[in-house]
């Protein structure tokens, strides 16, 4: 099974989350589920100084790479932070929250197969769609292109393409592949590939759960547990590439500013890829390799020159660019959680992760590439699976921060940390 070495390194953190999985909507072991939802306030605020968490750390999986958590007590006086969960959106049957996405004054927050919006400043409750496909399987991603355009990925194998009608209702557009994408290549037979004896299916088609999306420059990038990559054009919806990524199912996609994207697979590595000028299709630039078991998460910084990577073996690992190459090298290791990390979300200068030791914990970077543990949330019952976060108020650097759990809430934090005298990622 192709994901079977994925789970076996997994066994911590997937121990907690089978008990929630008792009744799935398909055969497959790998899906997940959520419900409605309807607010509920829950306020409690934490001020925390940085230096009461230097020694809050787990056991050090990687002695071989540097811990980069260790900051001058110059810099520890300067770096505090406050954070306050403000209310607590809990869905209906309390099934488990797959992923979550911001978008202007929008959440979605996705449960099962249906996707709920809300209104990032009120809270409240204001659309669902969806609900009817339960056929779709598990929705396992969300992103919004530039032109409005909602993108979600489903366990079916497939991604769907919805736009909000004069209705304020969401109306799907299409679904990739589109028709009209098959139609045109369906007729010749190098269109087709094997997936297994006997049978074969058009390369524009993923095999598997559709597990991550990214959009950026008019692309939209997916990835899957059918170990492939695959790059679509969103002005018309067509399928443009697919690459054999990697040696098994492949959990996460990241973009930069540039346009290389990085893919983490549950073959524990992280690979580059990039077109290079004047090329057609994009190329394997790097392949990282460091993390000991499967990679469940990557983020970039700002301007793409920092990746943060999260796996089964509870540690992020912090890899900076080299100035002799275009690909990232491991400058260090962030320890502290208990369990593997299964969220990463960088904004504002702060990295948030979350995990499977049902807590989200706060880094930020200080002098010298060193990082620190700013703050540890906590609240949630189960593991927490997605994290969404916005920059409120670049006057004061608040942070809004959702993070969605298996234990079917969402909560919603306003974060607030002060600056060092020192440039910021």
């Amino acid at each position: 099974m192709k994901v079977r070495a994925w789970l076996a390194s997994c066994s911590m953190a997937t121990a907690t989350m089978d008990s929630t999985l008792k009744n799935p909507p398909q055969s497959s072991p790998k899906h997940l589920a959520s419900d409605t939802s309807s607010a509920s306030d829950n306020y409690s605020t934490t001020d925390t100084s940085s230096s009461s968490l230097q020694s809050n750390f787990s056991l050090q999986t990687f002695p071989s790479l540097p811990s980069l958590q260790k900051f001058s007590q110059d810099e520890i006086q300067f770096l505090s932070v406050s954070h306050a969960c403000v209310s607590t959106l809990k869905t209906c049957e309390k099934l488990p929250i797959t992923c979550l996405a911001v978008h202007e004054d929008l959440l979605y927050a996705a449960s099962a197969h249906e996707i709920n919006v809300y209104d990032r400043s009120t809270l409240t409750h204001l659309n669902v769609f969806n609900g009817q496909e339960s056929s779709t399987g598990y929705v396992k991603a969300v992103t919004v292109n530039c032109d409005g355009k909602l993108f979600t990925a489903h366990q079916d194998c497939k991604i769907r393409v919805w736009r909000v009608n004069e209705a304020k209702r969401y109306k799907l557009l299409d679904t990739l592949p589109t028709i009209n994408d098959r139609l045109r290549r369906c007729l010749l037979p190098k269109n087709y590939v094997n997936v297994r004896r006997h049978k074969k299916r058009l390369w524009i088609e993923h095999g598997d759960a559709v597990t991550g999306l990214a959009v950026r420059n008019g692309l939209i990038y997916s990835v899957s547990w059918d170990k492939c990559l695959k790059i679509w054009r969103a002005s018309d919806l067509r399928c443009l590439e697919s690459v054999k990524a990697h040696e098994d199912a492949v959990n996460a996609v990241v973009v930069s500013v540039d346009g290389t994207v990085y893919t983490g697979s549950a073959d524990r590595k992280i690979r580059v890829w990039a077109k290079p000028f004047n090329q057609k299709r994009h190329m394997l630039m790097a392949t990282l390799e460091k993390h000991k078991s499967a990679v469940n998460a990557l983020a970039l910084n700002e301007d793409g020159s920092v990746l943060f990577s999260g796996a089964c073996d509870r540690s992020i690992l912090v890899w900076g660019r080299e100035d002799s190459a275009n690909y990232m090298a491991v400058t260090g290791a962030l320890r502290g959680h208990e369990k593997a990390i299964l969220s990463l979300i960088n904004v504002s200068g702060l990295l948030f992760s979350g995990s499977a030791d049902r807590t989200v914990r706060i880094w930020r970077r200080g002098h010298d590439a060193r990082y620190c543990c700013l703050s540890v949330m906590e609240g949630h019952q189960k593991p927490v699976k997605s994290l969404a976060a916005v920059w409120e108020d670049e006057s004061n650097d608040v942070v809004s921060v959702f993070s969605g759990s298996l234990d079917g809430e969402i909560n919603v934090w306003k974060v607030s940390a002060s600056k060092p005298n020192s440039p910021q990622y």
